[in-house]
C-alpha cells in the first residue's frame, strides 16, 4: 500500500505514520531525563530524530518547487521557506555530521511537535489539493503521472516509517520497554520441509515512470540472474536451531542481548533479562554470525536473487518479514542505475555491504514488499537481522 495506494490511503498512511513516530517519542521523554544518550555512531539523539522526521516532509514537498515532478525533480532547487528558520543547518542529515548532532541547540520537544503538526498539515494540504476525484480511476495509482505527483508523498512515508523501525531497535539498544505488542518478535513453527525451486532465469530490477507506483532508486535497473535448481529454508533460523552453534564451543560468539546462566538462555529485553524463547527468530546477527552458522551447518547464505525468487515464486510456503535476512550478495547497482533526487539513500552505500531481504517484526507492514533492498554494514548486530539458509551446491529438482 505504501508503494501504490492512491490519495486516500496515503493520507490516512501519513498520519496513522505520525501517531507511531509521536507514540514512540513519548516513550522516550517518559523514560530518559532530558532526553539524553550516549553517543553512539548509529543511533541519533532523539529529539534531533524527531525534528530531522518533520523536516525532511517538508523539504522534499512544501518547501520543494518541484515536488511534482517525481523522480525527475532537480534536488538542487531552492527551498521555499518552511515552519522554521535555519532548519537546514539543524536537520539536514546530508549537511549537519553525525557527530554534531550531540551538540546542537534544538527546539524543546514542545516545539518540535508543533513544528511536525504543521509540517504534516501542510503536506495532506497539498495531498488534498491534488486535482484527483476520490475513488476515480486515477486513485487507484495506475498511471505514471500520479506517481509522479505522489512521489515525494510516499518517500515522505517510507522515511518517517523507517525512521520508526530505527527507533525501535534503539530502544531495545537503550534498555526501554517498548509495550505496544505489534512490535514483538513472533513465535515460528518447527521447520517444514525445504523449498525446492528449479533452475531459472531471476530478473532482478524495477522499471520507474510505468505507472507501477513507487519504486526506490537501487531497486530501478535490470539485472538477469542465472540460478541453478537449489533448495532453501522455508522460513529463517529460530534460536532452537542457532543455539547448538553457539553451545558447541567452536568460537562461536554470544549473540547481542543474549547469555547463558544456570543452563538457561535468557535475552535483555524491556531493560530486564527474560527467558529466551526458543521459536523466535534468531535475530540481533551480524552477517559473520549468520555466515559462520551456515558453514558449522554445512549450508550457506543464499543470494538476493534466490531470496527474491523464492519470496515470489514459492507462495505461502516461503515465510518472510519476520526479521531481515542476510544474503550473500554486496549491496551495488543494477544495470541502469541512475540515483533519485534524494541523492544519499543509496548511492553513497554502494560499498560492498551485504543486502538484507524481506522485513521484521519492527517494520511498518505497509513497507513489506519482495524486491525491497535494505543495506547494512556486516558488523551491524542492533538491527533484527537473522537469515535462512540454503544448499551449497545445486541439486537436481
Amino acid at each position: 500500500m505504501a508503494r501504490g495506494g492512491g490519495v486516500a490511503a496515503l493520507r490516512t498512511a501519513l498520519q496513522q505514520s505520525r501517531q507511531d513516530t509521536l507514540a514512540l517519542f513519548a516513550l522516550y521523554e517518559a523514560a530518559l531525563p532530558g532526553l539524553h544518550v550516549p553517543y553512539s555512531p548509529t543511533v541519533n539523539p532523539p529529539l534531533w530524530e524527531l525534528g530531522h522526521i518533520g523536516w525532511f516532509q517538508e523539504y522534499w514537498l512544501a518547501r520543494n518547487p518541484q515536488w511534482a515532478f517525481g523522480v525527475r525533480a532537480d534536488p538542487k532547487a531552492v527551498r521555499f521557506a518552511g515552519v522554521r528558520d535555519q532548519a537546514d543547518a539543524l536537520y539536514n542529515s546530508s549537511e549537519v555530521p553525525h557527530a554534531s548532532r550531540w551538540s546542537l541547540r534544538l527546539p524543546d520537544a514542545e516545539a518540535t511537535r508543533a513544528d511536525l503538526s504543521a509540517q504534516l498539515q501542510g503536506s495532506l494540504t497539498m495531498l488534498d489539493a491534488l486535482p484527483i476525484a476520490p475513488g476515480s480511476c486515477a486513485e487507484a495509482a495506475s498511471d505514471a503521472a500520479l506517481d509522479d505527483a505522489l512521489y515525494f508523498f510516499r518517500l515522505a512515508l517510507h522515511h518517517e516509517d523507517m525512521h520508526h523501525e530505527a527507533a525501535l531497535y534503539t530502544a531495545q539498544a537503550l534498555g526501554l520497554a517498548v509495550p505496544d505488542a505489534r512490535w514483538q518478535a513472533p513465535l515460528l513453527p518447527e521447520p517444514s520441509h525445504a523449498i525446492l525451486l528449479p533452475e531459472a532465469t531471476v530478473r532482478l530490477g524495477e522499471s520507474v515512470g510505468t505507472g507501477a507506483g513507487f519504486v526506490f532508486d537501487n531497486e530501478v535497473g535490470r539485472l538477469d540472474v542465472h540460478v541453478p535448481a537449489f533448495s532453501m529454508d522455508a522460513q529463517v533460523v529460530r534460536w532452537s536451531e542457532y543455539l547448538p552453534f553457539v553451545e558447541a564451543g567452536d568460537g562461536a560468539s554470544v549473540p547481542r542481548y543474549l547469555r547463558h546462566t544456570q543452563g538457561i538462555w535468557q535475552q535483555w529485553r524491556h531493560g530486564q533479562w527474560q527467558d529466551l524463547n526458543l521459536a523466535e527468530p534468531a535475530f540481533h546477527l551480524t552477517w559473520d554470525e549468520a555466515d559462520a552458522w551456515c558453514r558449522w551447518a554445512g549450508r550457506r547464505l543464499p543470494t538476493e536473487a534466490e531470496w527474491q525468487y523464492g519470496a515470489t515464486q514459492a507462495g505461502a510456503a516461503f515465510r518472510w518479514g519476520d526479521v531481515w535476512e542476510w544474503t550473500a550478495s554486496a549491496f551495488a547497482p543494477f544495470p541502469g542505475f541512475v540515483p533519485h533526487p534524494y541523492r544519499d539513500y543509496s548511492a553513497p552505500w554502494f560499498d560492498g555491504r551485504p543486502v538484507l531481504r524481506g522485513a521484521s517484526f519492527m517494520t511498518q507492514p505497509r513497507m513489506r514488499h519482495p524486491h525491497y533492498r535494505n543495506f547494512f554494514e556486516a558488523h551491524r548486530n542492533d538491527v533484527p537481522a537473522g537469515f535462512r539458509s540454503s544448499t551449497i551446491n545445486s541439486i537436481a529438482v
